[in-house]
């Protein structure tokens, strides 16, 4: 095909050949290849010169886009490699506060980076995965994940300052008289809520949820209710209004697991930034909220 193109751009074999860098005698030969496989004469002799036929001229225009096309496909590979490397697909099934504000962190100084957030609990297309066990067990993981963190992160009963609280340091559940707020659209955490109360025989009375932790925050401070508190997600308690009690009953905890998925060509930017975001929650770990 390229040898035809060339031929057919110059109508002149001899500087078709040097053009080609081949002997003439080779590229005359591989026309006429050509033109049997096909059963179509491309060419016709004119003179000293040779042109198109009708039909040559036919089939030149017809491949010639074709063939550059071909041609740049290499390089749109490359190019479509490049763009993933720097597109990280983010799947945030828990501590999504906590998540984005490490992402809107990391892209301050990382601006290249496009990270995709969402939130699907049957994909497996990611390249991130952040999920909540409340106890993780790698053997019943199907994420086919390459690589996968785990951190623990305790639960605390978050109450407003009242004078029934502001002493205590601990309190068992059944101690509580006031409804209970919840966030909503957490769905595993809730899940793991519902299951660490229902190990002790304990039944939570939700009055109230909300979309937002701050809104969240706010209600327990106002007296509305209490609410289970966790304390890498949803960060230091700095409202002097709450006050954080560690709950006596059990071992109120979660497991917080992020799965890493090398699926491209080149991982190096997606892995940088799994490295910025385990670093960022471990660090989290190690802080003080109460």
């Amino acid at each position: 095909m390229k040898y035809f193109l060339e031929v057919a751009r110059t109508e002149h074999v001899t500087q078709s050949a040097k053009n080609l860098f081949i002997v003439q005698p080779a590229l005359t030969q591989s026309i006429h290849k050509l033109e049997d496989e096909l059963g179509i004469p491309l060419f016709k002799n004119q003179g000293r010169n040779i042109k198109l036929t009708e039909n040559g001229r036919f089939f030149y225009e017809k491949l010639r886009p074709i063939y550059e096309e071909l041609m740049a496909l290499p390089q749109l590979l490359r190019d479509s490699a490049d763009k993933q490397n720097y597109n990280v697909k983010l799947n945030v099934l828990a501590a999504s506060t906590l998540i984005t504000q490490a992402v809107i962190d990391y892209k301050q100084n990382n601006h290249e980076l496009n990270i995709d957030l969402i939130q699907n609990e049957e994909t497996k297309m990611f390249d991130i995965c952040v999920r909540t066990y409340a106890t993780y067990k790698p053997e019943l993981d199907n994420t086919e994940s390459d690589e996968t963190f785990v951190t623990s992160e305790q639960i605390f009963l978050a109450v407003p300052s009242m004078s029934d609280y502001k002493k205590l340091d601990r309190i068992s559940l059944f101690d509580i008289k006031e409804n209970f707020i919840g966030l909503y659209g957490s769905k595993q955490y809730r899940k793991i809520c519902n299951e660490l109360c229902a190990s002790i025989g304990f039944k939570a009375r939700l009055t109230f949820e909300s979309d937002n932790v701050l809104a969240v925050k706010e209600a327990i401070a106002a007296g509305i209710g209490v609410g289970f508190w966790p304390e890498i997600s949803w960060g230091k308690m700095d409202h002097k209004k709450i006050h954080l009690l560690e709950i006596t009953d059990a071992d109120f905890k979660r497991d917080i697991v992020v799965s890493l998925r090398r699926n491209k060509q080149d991982n190096s930017k997606t892995e940088t930034f799994y490295r910025f975001l385990t670093h960022y929650i471990d660090h989290r770990r190690h802080q003080k909220i109460r």
